[in-house]
């Protein structure tokens, strides 16, 4: 993909909404093409192989492609919450992360900024960046996207959401979103084999790969093992699997009466781990009882955003 002149009718999602964003027009995502970020610090809840102990060094993206009734960083994603920054500041933020310690420099939700994302990444590394970069993605994103990125992306983090389009829609309002998914994931495999394959140090941290994360939604066991399913026949044992069971129902879930409005039930995550184990994972993150918590929510107060430009 061709990112010259990617904002001026902007197709770098699936959505294809064709904004004017270099000149200052939203797209589906909610933003133009100015980088914003809400947030850039150690984060110590991601899976082991990315937070280790010393932490995972994040910068939270302002916009969101997707509408998923109970995103619980709603504030970023839909919000408005975060400052225009550039792209130099970006970098520099990635080596200020290092500085303090982080295991790689985990981008979350980056990827409707991808230009100037992937042109961080390049100054960052001129500039002596030697932490992996982590590519923290809904899932919904475009092939030619993801090709475009992979000289700079050194671990997916990939949600897998949905193998269900009619709960794709209903959800996250992208009923092509299994299909967009699958594509996505393919080509994110094809871009780390081409790599070498996955590979982790020798404490264990993950420096290329892919994790594909699926959180278990409340009612929808069955859809969940589908999604299991598809990441099986597709990537094998070669992706780790993280099942999720910490949905937490936002403001707008705890207001409806269907089961989005409760939490995921032991039986329910239980079945899923099940099948996961019964399919034949071999790298399998789980989330014991008790994490269901809005602290899995960081505060989006601009921590790490502001500061000196790359020089």
């Amino acid at each position: 993909m061709d990112f010259e002149h990617a904002y001026e009718s902007c197709t770098l999602c699936p959505r294809g909404c064709k904004a004017d964003r270099a000149h200052g027009a939203p797209g589906v995502c909610g933003v133009p093409s100015t980088l914003r970020v809400a947030r850039a610090a150690l984060h110590f809840w991601e899976e082991p192989p990315i937070s280790g102990e010393s932490g995972s060094g994040t910068i939270f993206f302002s916009g969101c492609p997707l509408r998923c009734v109970f995103c619980q960083n709603d504030a970023i994603s839909h919000g408005g919450a975060g400052t225009e920054v550039t792209c130099r500041r970006l970098a520099k933020m990635m080596l200020e992360l290092e500085q303090k310690g982080a295991l790689n420099v985990n981008l979350v939700t980056p990827l409707h900024f991808a230009p100037q994302v992937r042109e961080a990444v390049l100054l960052a590394r001129e500039a002596g960046l030697g932490v992996p970069i982590v590519c923290n993605t809904s899932g919904y994103e475009l092939p030619g996207v993801v090709d475009a990125m992979a000289d700079v992306v050194d671990v997916w983090l990939t949600d897998f959401k949905y193998a269900s389009a009619d709960l794709a829609a209903r959800l996250s309002g992208a009923r092509d979103y299994p299909k967009v998914a699958t594509e996505a994931l393919a080509h994110m495999l094809a871009s780390v084999r081409h790599a070498g394959g996955a590979a982790a140090d020798d404490d264990g941290r993950m420096v290329r790969g892919i994790i594909v994360r699926h959180l278990v939604i409340p009612g929808h066991a069955d859809d969940s093992c589908a999604v299991l399913d598809r990441v099986w026949e597709l990537c094998g044992n070669e992706v780790d699997l993280s099942v999720m069971n910490q949905y937490t129902p936002n403001e707008r879930c705890r207001a409806r009466t269907d089961e989005l409005a409760r939490s995921v039930t032991d039986d329910e995550y239980e079945r899923v781990l099940d099948h996961a184990d019964d399919l034949g994972f071999e790298r399998l993150w789980w989330q014991q009882g008790g994490t269901v918590d809005e602290s899995f929510v960081p505060a989006f107060d601009l921590t790490g955003v502001t500061g000196p430009e790359l020089v």
